[in-house]
């Protein structure tokens, strides 16, 4: 997964979709290789900012909002009450942002492996930053898998997992030891919520599996909502939402009169991102 050479582009080849993403670029604004990755920022002509980790594409300026506000708002309002949160990932702090903008919320901790990719948000993506100072919100930055198996049991309500595709560091956020662990650490009326790739492309390899790895840790509902996505392989992605009880229902008033901003998510897109196509159905 490189970059083309010519360097008026970034183009993502993705090789298990027979498919590629270009961006056209005004320039490169910073390449780095940290100890656990390899970091580029751009600047694009029409999709403003552009992180790129390893080869793929993290987030751009222009529809980010699609995917942090997907991988916040529908857990936490699922949950009854949510006032402990944990974010494992997130470096750019796009959903960290978005959990804050919940006035019931009392603390966020975000767990991040990789701490430049925290600190070079604040500097090319400051508005995703912009909730970095409030008192409610913590960092760790060290693994995630390893935070998980050490927290105490219950004491969190919603864990977010904002990871990157399931390779590399990432690789062990999707196996059923980690949500077994996560299991653990919620409490009675816990939910989990990652990011779950794309259902065009990705539902036998990753999706699937992904269910049947957190009901055998424990959960009793999964489902995966879906969402549009165009940074990312075949433009359709998934969030797959887990729980103790019931997810299927949600806290659709307080979804209505949310009293916050928000540029994609509202009440009713949360009811219709729990419609399943068909293939999800036959199985």
């Amino acid at each position: 997964m490189k970059p083309e050479t010519d360097s008026r582009w970034f183009t993502e080849l993705c090789e298990e979709g027979g498919s590629a993403l270009s961006l056209q670029i005004r320039e490169k604004l910073h390449d780095e290789k940290t100890g656990f990755q390899h970091i580029e920022i751009y600047s694009t002509t029409h999709f403003g900012i552009l992180m790129v980790i390893d080869g793929f594409v993290m987030l751009t300026s222009l529809d980010n909002f699609l995917y942090h506000e997907m991988m916040s708002h529908p857990a936490l309002f699922t949950h009854p009450d949510p006032k402990r949160v944990v974010i494992i990932g997130g470096g750019d702090c796009g959903t960290l942002r978005e959990v804050l903008k919940h006035p019931g919320v009392e603390q966020v901790l975000q767990v991040e492996i990789d701490e430049r990719v925290t600190r070079l948000s604040e500097e090319y993506f400051p508005d995703l930053c912009e909730s970095n100072n409030d008192a409610r919100a913590g960092f760790y930055f060290g693994d995630g898998i390893q935070w998980m198996k050490d927290a105490a049991a219950g004491s969190i309500d919603v864990i977010i997992v904002d990871s990157t595709d399931p390779i590399g560091p990432a690789a062990g956020l999707f196996s059923a030891a980690f949500y077994r662990d996560c299991h653990q650490v919620l409490g009675e009326r816990g939910i989990i919520i990652q990011q779950s790739e794309s259902p065009l492309l990705h539902y036998e390899s990753i999706i699937q599996p992904m269910h049947k790895a957190m009901r055998d840790a424990g959960f009793s509902d999964s489902i995966s909502l879906q969402f549009p996505q165009p940074c990312y392989p075949s433009g359709w992605w998934t969030s797959t939402l887990a729980g103790k009880e019931d997810i299927r229902r949600f806290r659709a008033n307080d979804a209505q009169q949310k009293g916050f901003p928000t540029r994609y998510y509202n009440a009713a897109i949360h009811q219709g991102a729990l419609a399943q196509p068909e293939f999800f159905l036959s199985d």
